[in-house]
């Protein structure tokens, strides 16, 4: 079921038909005489027209009967861009899905955390996807079962409650319905070692072309002592999650980039990896960006030079949004040092030291409290991070997954000492939103000088303006 205009079924085809790479995680392709879906590029022979349908979610795929192809693993791919790009109910639901909102509260939570009643969310998902936050909720539990039976050496009875199964029972039908084996079968299919208890060794794909090298540069030139560590071919930093924490090392790879995660408790795992890789911003559409941004006139120059420049998340809204408070009006170097002073004066020590990794950011909590002498900033910056913390603390601001972006803007521009450029600037890293412009950045409006850029051009680069925002950057600073 496809209400994307840009996925017409005749379109969708002509992508099975060539095994384009591009459709994967946009599109799942069903085959009724086979009963299995796959991803567009898998390199089975093409089935007929007549025998295929199409789908916007591995979830709807298996709705509808079908299993998951054991040659392609469609559950290994990219998520789809469109829930990134969206701002309405649905796109806001598939993105609180994905980082695990069903395990944490269920439906239920999930509706009223939406502003929605059950009944209406179940609705508007079927419309749209063809599958409710159940079915949903049950193919990311799948995929995630599936990672821990093939890189564990855990029993399965663990492997069953970590990925969010109620009983051993519904874990093993469900494995066996959507991949067509047992989990002892899939565990012997992998023939691959496990790595050391306690890691997991994952790959996270994406859509080529990837330009890793300007995201560890963007990176390394923001870590915070304690909490992060980044090189030229290496990323390392600890993790808040909702039932524990994590140290997570991404690294580059042909076509994927390597994942090692340690997790204080394995629930956190599908959370954990979808907040990797909005971090890397690896659900975008490359080709989509460039093929709308190439040929500008004024930026189509920067777009065709790096067409892999990827928008930098976030794996911790109170992180982010308490750090971009604190980095106003003071250079890079020096919102890393108050940053992590805050780290070592009120942030969570690991239990075990990893290297330079130390501590997990202090919750928003910690930092509404926070003595003067750890925010030694002035007072009207200082009250700004305590404001933003304690907002967040009491659930006046909420910056999760599924939050209505405009909503979220407004109630910052609500706080006091938050102005628009760090409204808009959480908007685009925390929340993720593509269409971001920081029309009063002082580096913006050089670079726009430079190129004899007018005011009013930005609005013809919507809806990707934020990936405008980092060409621009980049364009006149490394970092």
């Amino acid at each position: 079921m496809l209400t994307d205009p840009l996925l017409d079924e005749e379109r969708c085809y002509r992508a099975v038909s060539s095994r384009d790479t591009r459709f994967d995680g946009w599109v799942y392709v069903g085959v009724v005489t086979t009963g299995i879906y796959c991803r567009p590029s898998c390199p089975a022979m093409t089935p007929k027209r007549a025998n295929v349908r199409f789908y916007a979610a591995a979830g709807a795929a298996q709705a509808a009967g079908l299993r998951a192809c054991r040659r392609c693993r469609p559950d290994a791919v990219p998520g789809s861009p469109q829930w990134n790009l969206r701002a309405d109910l649905v796109g806001r639901a598939m993105r609180l899905i994905a980082d695990g909102a069903v395990e944490r509260v269920g439906v239920p939570g999930l509706a009223s955390h939406l502003g929605y009643s059950e009944r209406h969310l179940t609705r508007q998902l079927m419309a749209e996807i063809g599958a409710g936050p159940l079915a949903l909720a049950r193919a990311q539990r799948a995929s995630t079962a599936r990672l821990l039976i093939q890189t564990t050496v855990l029993p399965m009875a663990d492997v069953a409650f970590a990925s969010g199964f109620a009983s051993v029972r519904q874990f093993n039908e469900t494995v066996q319905a959507v991949f067509a084996a047992t989990p002892t079968e899939l565990r012997r299919a992998a023939g691959s070692t496990p790595a050391a208890p306690g890691t997991l060794l994952l790959r996270l794909p994406y859509r080529s072309p990837l330009d890793i090298g300007s995201l560890l540069s963007f990176l390394a030139a923001h870590a915070v002592p304690g909490i992060e560590e980044a090189g030229p071919t290496e990323y390392r930093r600890t993790l808040r999650l909702p039932h524990g924490h994590a140290v997570v090392v991404l690294t580059p790879g042909s076509g994927y980039v390597a994942c090692m995660l340690r997790l204080s408790d394995l629930r956190d795992l599908a959370t954990a990896v979808q907040r990797c890789r909005r971090l890397l911003d690896l659900d975008a559409d490359p080709v989509a960006i460039v093929e709308a941004l190439g040929n500008d006139r004024w930026i189509g120059d920067l777009v065709r030079a790096a067409p892999g420049r990827r928008l930098p998340g976030s794996v911790d809204a109170t992180e982010t949004a308490i750090r971009t408070v604190l980095g106003q009006q003071v250079s890079l170097v020096g919102a890393r040092t108050l940053a992590g002073r805050l780290v070592h004066a009120a942030g969570s020590p690991l239990p075990e030291v990893d290297g330079q990794l130390t501590h997990i950011f202090p919750d928003a909590e910690a930092v509404a409290v926070a003595a003067d002498d750890v925010l030694a900033l002035p007072a009207a910056r200082r009250r700004a991070v305590r404001g933003m913390a304690a907002a967040i603390a009491d659930g006046r601001l909420e910056l999760d997954a599924g939050v209505d972006r405009g909503a979220a803007r407004r109630s910052m521009l609500e706080l006091p000492g938050i102005g628009p450029w760090t409204a808009s600037y959480i908007c685009m890293r925390v929340l993720g939103d593509p269409d971001v412009f920081l029309h009063t950045d002082l580096v913006i409006r050089k670079a726009m000088t430079a190129r004899a850029i007018p005011d009013h051009v930005p609005e013809t680069w919507r809806p990707w303006r934020s990936y405008t925002v980092m060409h621009l950057w980049a364009s006149l600073t490394a970092w």
